[in-house]
């Protein structure tokens, strides 16, 4: 009579779950340790590219300029929500995952639904500034409470699960670089919240451009070249110790 796998019986646990998934998202963003790629082309994949960038910043580029030479808020909503409409188009017809396809578009359309109520232009910034409320609050709590993101997503990414839990430059490796994302998303918020109040939307659109995929792809970059180092590969520890 075979003895039982406790393993098998086990249920997972809801972070083990909630690993798995932000993992398993990672993964299809493009951040896949088992490929074997650079640095800079797994950064400029998961931005997406010359598309990425452009579908990124064009509809609040429409909206900033349109606006800042006519004042007329309608018509810069319009063009901004017009031109991420046209981009899930090209989507959509390239056979993209309609969901894929359509978040850029349902993103504007909210992004443009509070102006248009309120009348007021820099009320269009709103709902990015909750976004990054909510990312840099998960990433600061979570390193707060020895639960890093990064290490949780990382872990899964690497097939180790949170077993990283016990290794002590693991821990606080993730820890630091959980505190550098909660940093970059207050820091985005610190700096634009008062040429929000200030009512100044050219600066506010800009300093947000910049602000956006430069920042973003650095920290990437770095957080991949950090967590790589934690966990070598077979091919790398080969070429080290045959040198």
């Amino acid at each position: 009579m075979s003895t039982p796998d406790p393993d098998a019986e086990r249920e997972p646990s809801a972070s083990e779950i909630f690993g798995a998934a932000l993992g398993g998202a990672a993964r299809k963003a493009g951040i896949d340790p088992d490929a074997d790629v650079s640095t800079g082309q797994m950064v400029w994949g998961v931005i997406g590219g010359w598309r990425g960038i452009v579908e990124s910043v064009l509809p609040l580029l429409a909206f900033i300029v349109t606006y800042t030479v006519s004042s007329n808020l309608v018509l810069a909503l319009i063009l901004s929500v017009g031109s991420a409409a046209i981009f899930t188009i090209v989507r959509l017809l390239m056979k993209s995952p309609p969901v894929a396809a359509l978040s850029g578009l349902v993103a504007a359309v909210i992004a443009a639904g509070l102006p248009l109520f309120t009348g007021r232009a820099a009320d269009q910034f709103v709902i990015g500034f909750i976004t990054n409320i909510a990312y840099g609050t998960a990433f600061l709590v979570s390193a707060a409470v020895r639960w890093p993101l990064i290490g949780v997503v990382v872990g899964f990414l690497m097939g180790e699960g949170v077993s990283w839990r016990a290794d002590p430059r693991k821990r606080r490796t993730f820890f630091w670089l959980s505190v550098a994302w909660a940093l970059l998303f207050l820091a985005r918020l610190g700096v634009q919240l008062p040429f929000y109040f200030s009512g100044d939307v050219a600066t506010l659109g800009t300093v947000k451009i910049i602000m956006g995929i430069p920042f973003f792809a650095v920290l990437l970059a770095t957080t991949w070249v950090v967590a790589r180092r934690l966990y070598p590969r077979e091919s790398d520890a080969g070429a080290v110790s045959g040198s």
